[in-house]
C-alpha cells in the first residue's frame, strides 16, 4: 500500500483537514493507496507556489532548461519498475503497458526538452516608417494538468512536459483512481532538480472533484488548463473554463473507426485491430471500437479475427505475463455487460460470448451491430470491438463518420491511392494507413475532431497552446502623429 501526500512547493505535505481516500486495487479489492484529499486551501497553495516558481523558471535559460527536464526522463527511465509496480496495483494493467508508460513519458520529456530553443517569433512588416514589429511567444504562467488514469504516465507527463518547456510552471491535478503513480511523476521532476514549485501535484477524493477542480481553474493564477479525459467530463471543463474566459486544451473521448478495404492484406488487418482493441483491455483513447470490412472480405476477416481474439487472454498481472489484465473497476466492468447484453438482444451476434469475472473481462467481438444497440454509440472503453460490412468506399466512409467522437482512425488497403482517398475523408484528427489507431509519438501533433476535442499536444505544435503571443514594436526613427 503506497502513502500519498500533497507536493506542494517541494514539500510532502498532508492535506490541510488531514482527511484522505483510498483507492481499491480492481485486481483484488486490497487498498492499492491511501492519499490524502485536498482542500480548497491546499489548491490555493499549489497554485500561490507555482507562481512564485514561475519567477525563477521562468527566467532560466533554454539550455538551463532542457538540460533539466532531460535529467527528469532518464530518472523516469530509472524508476520503470516502481511505476510499474504502482501502476498495476492502482489501474490493474499489465507490466508491459506501464513499462511502455513510463518508455514514451521519458521521451515526451525528452522531446520538450529539445523544444526549449524553438519557442520562437517573427518580424511583421510594418506600414509606420522605422517601425519594427514583432511577434514574440513568452510563458503564460501557472499551467494546471489533469489527467486521467488509463494511460497514467503517459498522460500526466504530457499534461506538463511542454508547458514546462515554454517557461511555464504547473499544478497537476492528479486521478483519483492512481494517486500513488501520478504523484511518482511530480517526485521525478523536484529530484531532477526543477526546482520548488516548478511542479505541485494536487490528489483529491471523488466527492471534491467539483469543488476542485471549479478553483483550479478559477483561481486568478491560472492562466490556461488542459485536460485529458471523457467527454462528459471535458465539457464541464469547458464550460467552467469560458466563465473564467480560460483557454483550455481538451483530448477526450473516442470511438475510433478501421476500414478494412477490399484490397486490404488480411493479416496485418487483424493484427493491428486486435492490438488497438484490445491492449490495456482497450482502455485507450485511441482505441479501436469500430470495424468496418468490405463485403466481400468480411467472412474471412471475421474468422481470422475470431481465431487471433482466442489466443489473448486477461488475467491478474500480478501472477503472470498475460497479454491483458483487469478493467479498472467493477463498476466498468457491470457498465459494459448491460452494454454486451443490450446489443445480443437486439440481434448481435457475439462468437466469443460474453465473459467477465469481477473486473477482469475476457475480450470479445461483435458482429452484425446496428444503430438501434446503446453500444452503436457509447465509448465502451472495454477490450471488445464491433463488426458491419459495407459494399462500397463511400459507404465505409460515411459508417467511419457516423460518430459524434473523432479521435483516431484506419484504414486498410494495399492500394496507396484508394487507401490515402478514403482517409482524407474520414473525420478524425488522427489517420493510420495500414497502422492500428493506436499509435503515439512524442513528437506528432495529438487531438482530435468533434466530440473528441480541440487543441493539440505534442512538441512544437502545443507551443501555441502554452505561450502568449505578444506584438512589440520598436521606433527606430522620429514618428510623425497628427496632433
Amino acid at each position: 500500500m503506497q502513502n500519498v501526500q500533497l507536493l506542494i512547493h517541494g514539500q510532502s505535505v498532508n492535506s490541510s483537514s488531514a482527511q484522505t481516500f483510498e483507492r481499491i486495487s480492481p485486481i483484488d479489492g486490497t487498498v492499492a493507496s491511501v492519499a490524502s484529499a485536498a482542500t480548497l486551501k491546499d489548491v490555493d497553495k499549489a497554485i500561490e507556489s507555482a507562481h512564485r516558481a514561475f519567477d525563477v523558471w521562468s527566467k532560466l535559460s533554454p539550455t538551463e532548461r532542457r538540460l533539466r527536464l532531460l535529467k527528469a526522463a532518464d530518472l523516469m527511465d530509472q524508476k520503470t519498475e516502481q511505476f510499474i509496480q504502482i501502476g498495476m496495483r492502482e489501474t490493474g494493467s499489465t507490466a508491459t503497458w506501464y513499462g511502455f508508460n513510463v518508455h514514451l513519458a521519458a521521451n515526451m520529456l525528452r522531446e520538450a526538452a529539445a523544444m526549449t530553443t524553438q519557442i520562437d517569433g517573427s518580424i511583421i512588416p510594418s506600414d509606420v516608417p522605422g517601425n519594427l514589429a514583432m511577434g514574440i511567444r513568452v510563458p503564460c504562467g501557472v499551467i494546471v494538468g489533469m489527467a486521467p488514469w488509463n494511460a497514467p504516465v503517459i498522460l500526466a507527463t504530457r499534461a506538463l512536459a511542454m508547458p514546462l518547456a515554454c517557461g511555464n510552471t504547473v499544478v497537476l491535478k492528479a486521478s483519483e483512481a492512481c494517486p500513488a503513480t501520478h504523484r511518482l511523476i511530480g517526485e521525478v521532476l523536484l529530484e531532477a532538480g526543477l526546482g520548488e514549485g516548478v511542479v505541485n501535484v494536487i490528489t483529491h477524493s471523488a466527492a471534491d472533484a467539483p469543488q476542485i477542480v471549479e478553483r483550479l481553474i478559477s483561481h486568478p493564477l491560472t492562466k490556461r488548463i488542459n485536460f485529458t479525459g471523457s467527454t462528459h467530463v471535458g465539457k464541464i471543463i469547458a464550460e467552467t473554463a469560458a466563465k473564467y474566459l480560460k483557454p483550455v486544451l481538451l483530448e477526450l473521448g473516442g470511438k475510433a473507426p478501421v476500414l478494412v478495404l477490399d484490397k486490404a492484406n488480411l493479416e496485418d488487418a487483424v493484427n493491428a485491430v486486435a492490438f488497438g482493441a484490445f491492449f490495456n483491455q482497450g482502455q485507450i483513447c485511441m482505441s479501436t471500437e469500430r470495424v468496418l470490412v468490405d463485403d466481400q472480405i468480411a467472412d474471412q476477416f471475421i474468422e481470422k479475427l475470431i481465431e487471433k481474439t482466442k489466443t489473448i487472454e486477461a488475467a491478474n498481472p500480478l501472477q503472470g505475463n498475460y497479454p491483458l489484465g483487469v478493467l479498472e473497476s467493477e463498476k466498468a466492468a457491470n457498465r459494459l455487460r448491460l452494454l454486451l447484453e443490450d446489443a445480443q438482444a437486439k440481434g448481435a451476434d457475439l462468437p466469443l460470448g460474453i465473459h467477465i469475472q469481477g473486473a477482469m473481462m475476457q475480450p470479445t467481438i461483435i458482429v452484425n451491430i446496428t444503430q438501434e444497440m446503446k453500444l452503436y454509440r457509447e465509448e465502451s472503453f472495454a477490450p471488445v470491438c464491433t463488426i458491419q460490412r459495407f459494399k462500397t468506399d463511400e459507404e465505409a466512409i460515411q459508417l467511419a463518420n457516423d460518430s459524434e467522437f473523432g479521435l483516431s482512425s484506419a484504414v486498410f488497403s494495399q492500394n496507396i491511392v484508394q487507401a490515402l482517398a478514403v482517409a482524407k475523408q474520414i473525420e478524425s484528427g488522427i489517420c493510420h494507413i495500414n497502422g492500428a489507431t493506436v499509435h503515439d509519438e512524442a513528437q506528432m501533433p495529438f487531438g482530435g475532431v468533434k466530440q473528441s476535442g480541440y487543441g493539440r499536444f505534442g512538441s512544437k505544435v502545443s507551443i501555441a497552446e502554452f505561450t502568449e503571443l505578444r506584438w512589440i514594436t520598436i521606433q527606430t526613427t522620429p514618428r510623425h502623429y497628427p496632433i
